[in-house]
């Protein structure tokens, strides 16, 4: 190993470990300030980049860019299809259709149409970049899909489109890109061609490998068993595999993901469930690399494309989604208009974005470099306004109690009563056990913190439970004021 890859090697692992230090330890400031993630990350790779320190620099032409955006594409499309729950889907089965169909795919064809006459962009890659740029960021809506204000329609209209659309809008990329490729084939070989690639080999590939995955792990779990976050990591496994076989028969590798991924969501609700649980924390931490990388040098290239035109398909960006969400929700009856605009607006443009707008770059596409350019600028505002903008549109956050701190007990530790009764703390509580301490008196509050999958798609409803966030259990006690002295009984099933 010579000192160039040596130095490259021990910078990848000391970024490696300060993105996870830094999404540790900023994670609760963040929460609270409402802060976009991202942003913190963009800094970071600032800090490190040519503008900063000068460890790395990830521009346009790095190879190490390449490679991390293309596994990251294949994560997010993996991750969107595995967090799809199908239960809601079917629930919401037209709002769903009027965000991923006529909302996400007329958003795609203005920004192109825009991209084309404002920017004099031909027409093949002006649909590239309509379609990186209608892609919403399932990261950047993380934090606002959990965000208490925001209602029930709007988070499950948003959930839904965040979590299906680069799977409508990776198609047109991939049949502009072979477009613009061009080859010595007649059109109708050539058409055919992209159908075979794109549309049957990558998606069977998908489905195979998912189904060959989940046979072996259903098959291991009766014989063996398996530790249930190592089944988030075979997930992962699983995704970057059917990857790699579809690009061994010349399909597409990201839409192979995709398949995958739903593959599994529908054949293994367990397995997903793994997933949301362990390995989507692993996944996000890919991400936010990927983001730190972009952050050295490449995403800051937006601002050097800065003139009256490329500002003004930048504002008509942001001005043409509510343009197409509008009249698509109009069949939506259920929806108020408020909801609707706030549908409208979050649609904020982030790493998918820019991951979509490197595949041309990848490809050699001619003019690509400008065009991730204007992607870049439209991606560093879309961070700001769409950060900022939950604190005007959806009002100050209400801040809940703050627990009070349990005294120390005969043990010394804190919270620790050595003189507790049964069911101790950590003690298997069945229904008997729950009608017996009713039966008492005995202070008892049923607490259901199933995970967000297992709580919507099941019939089973406790009498008297009250619903805890998996994801903050202790601030919703404390916001529902549950009384310490009582016995709480967790539904984690």
């Amino acid at each position: 190993m010579d000192l160039g890859t040596l130095h490259l090697f021990v910078s990848m692992v000391g970024l490696t470990g300060a993105v996870i230090m830094v999404s540790a330890l900023l994670s609760g400031v963040i929460e609270r300030t409402g802060v976009p993630h991202v942003a913190v990350f963009l800094g970071l790779g600032a800090i490190i980049g040519p503008m900063g320190l000068g460890l790395i620099d990830a521009g346009l032409q790095s190879p190490l860019l390449h490679i991390v955006a293309t596994l990251s594409l294949a994560l997010v499309l993996f991750t969107d299809a595995l967090s799809i729950n199908l239960g809601e889907l079917r629930r919401h089965k037209v709002l769903a259709a009027l965000v991923l169909g006529p909302g996400t795919l007329a958003s795609a064809g203005f920004i192109a149409l825009a991209g084309h006459f404002i920017l004099d962009i031909p027409p093949a890659q002006a649909a590239m970049l309509g379609a990186a740029l209608a892609s919403t960021d399932p990261v950047l809506l993380r934090g606002l899909l959990k965000d208490r204000r925001l209602g029930g329609s709007v988070r499950q209209a948003l959930r839904l489109e965040s979590g299906m659309n680069d799977a409508a809008l990776l198609p047109v990329v991939l049949v502009a890109l072979s477009v613009a490729a061009g080859s010595g084939e007649g059109p109708a070989e050539s058409g055919a061609r992209v159908v075979l690639d794109n549309f049957v080999l990558g998606p069977a590939a998908g489905v195979l490998v998912g189904l060959l995955g989940v046979a072996a792990l259903e098959l291991v779990r009766k014989r063996m068993g398996i530790r249930r976050d190592y089944e988030s990591l075979y997930s992962l496994g699983i995704a970057f595999a059917a990857f790699a076989a579809a690009e061994t028969v010349h399909g597409s590798g990201f839409l192979a993901a995709f398949t995958a991924g739903l593959t599994i969501a529908i054949l293994d609700v367990e397995l997903c469930d793994c997933f949301l649980e362990y390995g989507e924390t692993t996944a996000e931490m890919a991400l936010l690399f990927t983001f730190v990388l972009f952050g050295t040098s490449l995403i800051w290239s937006g601002l050097g494309v800065i003139t009256p035109l490329t500002l003004l398909f930048a504002a008509l960006v942001f001005l043409l989604r509510p343009l197409a969400f509008l009249p698509a929700l109009w069949p939506a009856r259920a929806l108020s208009w408020r909801e609707r605009l706030l549908i409208a607006w979050f649609g904020p443009r982030g790493l998918s974005s820019l991951l979509l707008m490197l595949l041309p770059v990848i490809a050699g596409v001619p003019g690509a470099g400008e065009l991730v350019q204007v992607c870049c600028l439209v991606v560093l505002i879309s961070i700001v306004l769409h950060g900022l903008s939950p604190r005007v549109l959806l009002g100050r956050r209400a801040r809940p109690d703050r627990p009070e701190t349990a005294p120390a007990g005969p043990g010394g530790a804190e919270g620790e009563d050595a003189g507790s009764t049964e069911p101790g703390a950590g003690a298997v509580i069945d229904t008997a056990t729950v009608a017996s301490l009713r039966r008492q008196g005995r202070p008892l509050v049923v607490a259901d913190a199933r995970s967000h999958r297992s709580f919507q798609e099941s019939d089973l409803a406790p009498e008297g439970a009250v619903r805890l966030d998996p994801d903050r259990p202790v601030s919703d006690a404390a916001r529902l004021r549950l009384s310490r002295e009582a016995v709480i009984a967790v539904l984690c099933a």
